[in-house]
């Protein structure tokens, strides 16, 4: 074993402790760890982070349902349509790619930087999501929903999720907390149920790869990832979310333009 895939198996609890903390953000690690750290080729590492991050995210979602922090009737209504377009994204999509994109002026994009771009994209919408505080819904309504849009968004955040492998906490609890009239805390914990969801059911998207897949990596790292987990839960209940998310949200930031600047001067 090298100092790469040691250091990586490292980076894995912080995996952990970022979901356990904040709700979201695992894929935004998992994913560069796993390529630039790790070595894992883009495509794969996206099949990798679906089951790290829905494992994980299960054992945070049930932490946060003996807190009674989860509402899983939102979590159901909200998760269908994800769990749907994930699975159909990773099942046919994804395979439908070309390994070279031909683009303008005999210009061909490999779908792994394809891969790594559009990831950078969703990591930097993320960060400002993060980074943009939101007001704290103190009263929950579910009488006066808005369920076509709830039904759009969750299409929506199961195709990117599918397409680079996030479990899209930051594009799901904004969504739960305006659309689906959640407060904070709620939706982060409900967040968790559908993230660990529509991952694991991505990842069942993937397993006709199942034979150039490295077992042993992907069950260290998410042994790892779940470690971490506890940790982040239990620092969570001690130090302000808001300030946490708003700090990780300028990492991940800085990390979306690094991951742009580096496959467009690679490519």
């Amino acid at each position: 074993m090298d100092f790469s895939q040691d250091l990586g198996y490292v980076l894995a609890i912080f995996v952990g402790i970022t979901l356990g903390m904040i709700g979201s953000g695992g894929s935004i690690l998992s994913v560069p760890v796993l390529v630039y750290v790790m070595q894992v080729n883009p495509v794969l590492a996206t099949a990798y982070s679906l089951f790290i991050v829905g494992t994980s995210a299960l054992i945070g979602g049930i932490q946060k349902a003996k807190q009674k922090l989860v509402d899983f009737k939102k979590a159901a209504i909200f998760g269908i349509p994800t769990l749907i377009s994930v699975f159909l994204t990773r099942k046919f999509l994804m395979p439908m790619l070309p390994d070279s994109i031909p683009l303008a002026f005999d210009f061909h994009l490999q779908k792994s930087v394809l891969i790594m771009l559009v990831f950078a994209l969703v990591m930097i919408f993320a960060a400002l999501q993060m980074i943009r505080p939101h007001k704290e819904i103190q009263l929950e309504n579910s009488n006066h929903l808005n369920y076509f849009q709830i039904l759009l968004q969750g299409i929506l955040i199961g195709t990117v999720a599918g397409f680079v492998g996030a479990g899209g906490g930051f594009l799901i609890i904004p969504a739960l907390i305006f659309l689906a009239k959640t407060p904070m805390k709620k939706a982060v914990g409900t967040s968790l149920f559908i993230i660990a969801a529509q991952s694991l059911v991505g990842f069942i998207g993937d397993l006709q790869n199942s034979e150039i897949m490295d077992w042993r990596l992907l069950l260290i790292f998410t042994t790892g990832s779940v470690i971490g987990v506890f940790i982040g839960n239990s620092f969570g209940k001690k130090m302000a979310g808001d300030k946490l998310k708003t700090a990780f949200g300028w990492f991940v930031l800085s990390m979306g333009l690094f991951i742009i600047v580096k496959e467009l001067l690679g490519s």
